[in-house]
């Protein structure tokens, strides 16, 4: 019998302007992510799990209401900084963020402004792992 493939799905959202700008910190991020989804792709195909990206735009009136949700990247249905034990920060970001905080990533005495690909392999193989206990 054929396994059932199973879904593993990471969602990035990020901030878009009405003119199609973001900031470097979700534009670099975005790199990441790209990079950290081909190779789950590649790493999770062997044991049945698909790995789809879903990439989701925040319109700066959501933004400015709030920044937090912006450059936040979820992963089967948790925020990523759940599946590697880390907390969300802030700080300031650039221009086209005006004056919000945007979204950083804590780990112990490390903070994040751009995502790295190591932490997001790691929390999708986290995420892998519970794949397939079900």
């Amino acid at each position: 019998m054929k396994d059932k493939m199973k879904t593993l799905t990471i969602q990035w959202r990020r901030l878009i302007t009405e003119s199609g700008q973001t900031c470097d910190r979700c534009k670099n991020t975005g790199d990441t992510v790209e990079t950290a989804f081909k190779k789950l792709q590649k790493a999770l195909e062997v044991l049945s799990i698909q790995v789809k990206l879903e990439t989701k735009t925040i319109d700066y009136t959501a933004f400015k209401s709030d920044p937090l949700q912006s450059n936040q990247i979820w992963i089967s249905g948790k925020p990523l900084e759940e599946w590697i034990g880390g907390t969300v920060g802030q700080s300031q970001c650039c221009d086209v963020c005006g004056d919000s905080e945007c979204r950083t990533l804590l780990i112990g005495t490390n903070m994040f402004e751009v995502i790295p690909e190591e932490l997001i392999l790691r929390a999708g193989l986290l995420a892998s792992v519970e794949l397939l206990k079900d």
